[in-house]
């Protein structure tokens, strides 16, 4: 698997557990906003990680660290996702997993095989404004999002969605529009977009606080426990 970091210890990333992130190189989508652009773009073609020293630090790790959180890029993407996966799991930890929703197949594949036990999809806008804002061509097919969607809103497993909010590509009705999509999600959560060094479109700007209240205001009558993330 293409390991491309390790934060050793996050308190944040997986819920109510102490964790490990690991980031994976690789993403099919382009989000001008994505904080891990390089990672997207251009990851190194050789693992800065193996999956050996994963599994070594892991053990060391083992009375520390609850779970493992996987992100990117898109952990999808990994052709050997599941055989590591395999080998965190018999370790003994909880597993996290991020995604775009692109492959529901693989996602719930993973789910029904018990490999996941924490899944958090990203939103990237409604569904009109989808392909603008993930940076996809217009012959883009929002179906096995969609599809991914639906198989968490199921109830299949304990999951969370999340939408990371740019003033340049969120408007009221645009957050408005996702709250019908996934109407009476149990957890949904708004982030105000971080700039940094590595998003992929400089010159991109965060709602402010007044803003994000505005926008959570469209949601709640839609999704009762949609929060902002970070409050």
């Amino acid at each position: 698997m293409n390991i491309q970091g390790l934060q050793k210890l996050t308190l944040l990333d997986y819920p109510g557990q102490v964790a490990c992130t690991v980031f994976t190189g690789g993403c099919n989508f382009r989000c001008p906003f994505c904080h891990n652009g390089q990672l997207a773009i251009s990851p190194r073609l050789s693992p800065a990680i193996t999956e050996e020293d994963l599994v070594a630090f892991l053990r060391k790790r083992s009375s520390i660290l609850d779970g493992v959180c996987i992100t990117g890029g898109e952990p999808l993407l990994q052709p050997d996702l599941e055989e590591v996966l395999k080998k965190i799991r018999d370790l003994g930890f909880l597993i996290k997993l991020d995604t775009n929703g692109s492959f529901p197949d693989r996602l719930s594949h993973l789910i029904r095989a018990g490999l996941v036990d924490y899944v958090a999809m990203d939103i990237k806008n409604s569904p009109k404004r989808y392909r603008e804002t993930a940076g996809l061509p217009q012959e883009y097919d929002l179906q096995p999002v969609r599809e991914s969607a639906a198989c968490l809103m199921s109830g299949v497993i304990a999951c969370e969605f999340r939408t990371t909010v740019v003033r340049e590509y969120h408007r009221p009705q645009d957050i408005e529009d996702i709250g019908h999509w996934i109407r009476g999600a149990k957890r949904y959560f708004l982030q105000p977009f971080r700039d940094s060094e590595n998003v992929i479109n400089k010159g991109l700007h965060a709602p402010d606080a007044e803003e994000m209240a505005a926008l959570l205001d469209r949601l709640l009558p839609l999704i009762p426990t949609a929060k902002i993330r970070g409050e």
